[in-house]
């Protein structure tokens, strides 16, 4: 199939792009060329930054697509500029949405595509609900062959999972448990959590492309095996050849101390809640889906490549001292209450 991805090279999409190549697919990836030098030989490359419409419908020329996989739109208005990039283009428009923005807290403790999108405590995933909602208008109204996926929390070779870390991502943790040092965890760490490697992710989203009962559906792409925030911080460690210290601090009040962070919305609004996802619908179309990266080999490997990589280690003082502040917080405040 003739397929164009915006974007293609980030955390979900660099899987699926080589997926795709292997595959032998004729695939486009319409970006600002930044981290284009990894790319599968086959893979063809539009230079061009989306937000400006008139260059990009110039060097879009009079191209169609099988298919056009949307991975960096956050707001409507950029959904609104790809429906009239794309309108007459494409057969099929792959939107990634987020699983974030499910009820939350949750009324039940199985997440469907059935589970209403309400999350009152981050923009960002009522945003994501928000361009859902315009795209699935514009298939109501227009037939824009819209499908909807939204992934949870996906991760690569490049960044550990995490549910605590700054602005640097995660290497400033992966360096606190090297190093012996506490690492803050939110609540108790028992809360389940469900994490899928990128490559698990991609077989799936492969699996919609090009496939008409996907059309103008919305669907989870995650693993079912939820698994507690102390086992992947556990598997850190243990990838790292060192004890855990764990120091555990209620979400609220790291929503409170983290002026700096928006923790009311990825902790109290995301991390902090339960998750079971049941993935039969993806799996209805796509039957060959299954996740084969487990938790521990899935963060070894991570593990192993941030540390054979240096570019990839890069310092997060900032975060490293508001840590400490945290600790040094919560310990007086424990002393007080005594």
């Amino acid at each position: 199939m003739k397929i164009l991805f915006i974007g293609g090279t980030g955390t979900i999409s660099m899987a699926i792009t080589r997926l795709l190549a292997e595959q032998g697919h004729e695939l486009y990836l319409l970006n600002r060329g930044n981290r284009n030098s990894d790319l599968p030989a086959n893979v063809r490359t539009i230079v061009a930054d989306i937000s400006n419409e008139e260059d990009t419908v110039k060097k879009l020329g009079d191209m169609t697509f099988d298919s056009v996989g949307e991975f960096i739109g956050f707001v409507p208005e950029q959904l609104e500029r790809d429906y009239r990039i794309f309108k007459g283009r494409t057969k099929q428009f792959i939107y990634i949405s987020s699983a974030s923005a499910y009820q939350k807290p949750p009324k039940g403790h199985v997440i469907t595509e059935e589970t209403p999108l309400e999350n009152p405590y981050w923009e960002y995933s009522r945003n994501k609900k928000a361009c859902e909602d315009y795209l699935m208008e514009r298939y109501r109204k227009d037939g824009f062959p819209v499908t909807i996926v939204r992934p949870s929390h996906t991760y690569d070779e490049r960044s550990v999972p995490l549910g605590v870390h700054g602005k640097g991502g995660s290497w400033q943790v992966v360096k606190r448990i090297k190093e012996g040092r506490p690492v803050i965890i939110h609540g108790d760490g028992t809360s389940l959590w469900a994490i899928t490697h990128n490559s698990d992710f991609a077989k799936a989203y492969a699996g919609l492309i090009g496939n008409e009962k996907a059309i103008g559906e919305a669907f989870h792409i995650t693993t079912e095996d939820s698994v507690s925030w102390n086992a992947i911080y556990s598997c850190i460690a243990e990838a790292l050849g060192v004890e855990l210290k764990p120091y555990y601090v209620a979400s609220e009040t790291l929503a409170t101390l983290g002026s700096e962070y928006d923790f009311t919305g990825s902790l109290i609004g995301d991390k902090s809640c339960s998750v079971v996802f049941d993935n039969s619908k993806v799996k209805a179309l796509v039957p060959d889906f299954r996740c084969e990266v487990s938790v521990r080999d899935g963060i070894r490997s991570t593990v192993e490549h941030i540390l054979a990589h240096p570019e990839l280690q890069n310092d997060d003082n900032e975060f490293d001292s508001w840590c400490d502040r945290v600790i040094e917080s919560v310990e007086k405040m424990k002393r007080e209450f005594k």
